[in-house]
């Protein structure tokens, strides 16, 4: 389970707040005729978009094809995987309340010994401090640490596809709204056995070593529409943990379309790429509850 990876390309309410962007190098362009990935929605009173967005980018990378602007400007709403993440202050009150826990131990006895030489290189370069990580618990402190070890590329944060969507349907005067709430974001790590959240923060540990390269190919597949790739680096170096993966991805796949049941009109909805390739993935479930589902970039 790369939490980097999924938190790039799936999404959690903390992208807004800790996520940040390689802006090194030229930023990629789609491809002539091509784009990110975005699919036509029909059914149930619903004629709409889902698209599949990566949530943090470089400056200047030209994501809104033609197809997707006119998709934005068409669709009466925006909604995104939880309208909360434009209340950064709230989304960061709520993962502090979730992720912290008296008389936890250490973080470095929460690692293998031979990680811990790297854990104490992350946090050093990261600016982040070992006895303040040690207060969360080890989901939020994977979180955290996932931040921390981008801090090394000496990047910035102001570039995802959400604020920008958010702005873009704001000045239109158009409705936003979710399909969760953040704490339902969090809650889906909150309640990991232990176990499973300190496989996070292992996995974590090992991504942030390679973290430029990982982000370069989740960057390009993305740019290019390349959900098959995308959902591939998620399975990449560890084996999926299928407690994480029915928590994290499938469960809240599934909440989802129960969310989108309750839509009508013209909405342009807006989730991590992630969600929508792989086993139990968004379009599948929709076209299994029958809606009609076409990819149009």
């Amino acid at each position: 389970m790369r939490l980097l990876a999924r938190r790039l390309a799936l999404g959690l309410g903390l992208a807004a707040l800790f996520l940040v962007t390689a802006c090194g190098g030229k930023p990629p362009a789609p491809p002539p005729g091509g784009g990110p990935a975005l699919w036509r929605v029909e059914g149930k009173g619903i004629d709409g978009w889902l698209f599949g967005t990566i949530h943090v980018l470089p400056r200047d990378v030209r994501w809104q094809t033609a197809p997707i602007r006119d998709a934005m400007t068409r669709a009466d709403r925006l909604v995104l995987e939880s309208a909360e993440i434009q209340d950064q202050a709230r989304t960061l009150a709520i993962f502090e309340k979730m992720g912290r826990s008296p008389a936890l131990p250490p973080l470095d006895a929460r690692v293998p010994g031979e990680d811990r030489a790297t854990l104490d290189r992350i946090i050093s370069e990261g600016g982040a401090d070992a006895r303040t990580l040690s207060g969360y618990e080890s989901w939020a402190a994977a979180m955290l640490l996932s931040a921390a070890a981008q801090q090394s590329l000496k990047v910035s944060q102001d570039n995802g596809v959400e604020p920008a969507l958010i702005a873009a349907f704001r000045n239109a005067g158009k409705p936003i709204g979710g399909l969760e709430t953040v704490e339902r974001q969090f809650r889906a790590f909150d309640t990991l056995p232990e176990a499973a959240q300190q496989r996070l923060l292992v996995d974590t540990v090992h991504e942030a070593q390679d973290m430029r390269m990982l982000y370069d190919r989740i960057l390009r597949a993305w740019i290019k529409g390349d959900i098959a790739t995308l959902s591939r680096e998620d399975q990449l170096s560890e084996e999926p943990d299928p407690v994480v993966e029915q928590a994290v991805l499938i469960a809240r796949n599934r909440d989802w379309v129960t969310s989108v049941e309750a839509l009508k009109g013209r909405p342009f909805i807006a989730v991590g790429a992630g969600h929508l390739a792989g086993k139990g993935n968004l379009i599948e479930l929709l076209q299994a509850q029958g809606y009609k589902v076409t990819r149009v970039q």
